[in-house]
């Protein structure tokens, strides 16, 4: 137990982050372990002292003294205990100093298993903490396995000098989208949770924070916060409507979104394998809101109803198939971006 061995410790701290105290803790831990495999009548006799200061570990066996012994292990006679301490007398304590190097082989090997066992512990929740601190954001990975029968994709990630490895599962895919090894992805930080195996790291590509998260690195008026994003309604790898709105009534929160020449929206678009976005300009007017969002349908009017959070919007009859859209998806985008049920008519109906 010499500087070697404090040093390797430094060298832990340095290079994974792990504090000494944390790793001296553990050590203590082992080497009672380890001690008590050999001694297991010492008790909770057992002292040691880590000083890194002079870069040395002691071992006591802090034992009483008695006028008759009954347990050899924790307990010594007045004479005996004065080699130790010329202050020694019935009822008080001498600390014994205990030779590590006379650990068995058994007890060492357990020692190292609960140092190494402590370094892990320590590692997880040092990864957990950094990629606790990145949900709800974008981080790249590097796509490392594609499991075939599944179809789950093993995504490294990494976030400041910290790497794991999280899951993407069948759901969490842009459908249609083909992953391949090697590949840079960008995902999105669900939730990170604690597992018997590490820090599980819950990444998905089809969660509208991702598209919000992508518009808040193309548009630098939106990380600026002059143009805020007031609601996303998704269905990945197909559509999204965003509503933007600006605080500046100078600046277009729509053209700010979609860029010159379209660059900003284009890289979204591209990121996302070609998924459509609509980009809408928020209202606090309920009917103006719902119109807008609507879109690329326009409506005639809108009419809010008394029975809870809903509306009729009237579209001219040319519109009633844009406005509803393929398989309902439009009007349903729509509602769930207002949070309004909307009933579409015809204008040919308005007057029924």
């Amino acid at each position: 137990m010499n500087a070697d061995f404090f040093a390797a410790i430094d060298d832990i701290e340095r290079e994974k982050g792990i504090p000494k105290s944390y790793m001296f803790e553990k050590i203590t831990q082992a080497l009672l372990a380890a001690y008590k495999k050999d001694n297991p009548a010492c008790a909770d006799n057992v002292v040691i002292n880590m000083d890194d200061e002079k870069k040395r570990i002691e071992m006591y066996l802090r034992m009483e003294v008695v006028d008759e012994v009954e347990n050899p292990a924790t307990q010594m006679l007045p004479e005996a205990a004065q080699g130790y301490s010329k202050r020694a007398k019935v009822g008080s304590f001498v600390e014994v100093p205990i030779e590590t190097k006379k650990f068995g082989r058994i007890a060492a090997q357990a020692a190292k298993q609960v140092i190494i066992q402590g370094i892990r512990e320590a590692e997880r929740g040092i990864i957990f903490d950094e990629f606790t601190s990145k949900e709800q954001e974008i981080l790249t990975g590097t796509v490392s396995r594609i499991e075939p029968r599944t179809g789950s994709v093993s995504i490294k990630i990494n976030s400041n000098s910290e790497y794991t490895e999280a899951m993407l599962s069948p759901n969490e895919q842009i459908k249609g989208e083909r992953l391949v090894e090697g590949q840079m992805v960008k995902v999105y930080v669900v939730e990170v949770r604690k597992s018997t195996r590490g820090p599980q790291v819950l990444i998905s590509r089809t969660h509208p924070g991702l598209v919000k998260r992508l518009f808040e690195i193309e548009v630098p008026e939106i990380f600026d916060g002059i143009v805020e994003i007031k609601s996303i309604a998704r269905e990945a790898g197909s559509r999204t409507k965003i509503a933007v709105w600006s605080k500046d009534p100078d600046v277009d929160p729509i053209g700010a979104c979609v860029g010159p020449k379209g660059g900003r929206v284009a890289g979204i678009v591209d990121e996302l394998g070609g998924e459509k976005i609509d980009i809408i300009k928020y209202s606090e007017k309920p009917e103006e809101f719902i119109a807008a969002a609507l879109s690329p349908a326009d409506a005639v009017t809108v009419t809010m109803l008394d029975e809870g959070k809903s509306c009729r919007a009237i579209v001219p009859d040319s519109q009633l198939s844009l406005a509803i859209g393929k398989e309902g998806q439009n009007v349903r985008l729509a509602a769930k971006l207002t949070g309004y049920k909307i009933d579409i008519k015809p204008e040919s109906e308005a007057g029924y």
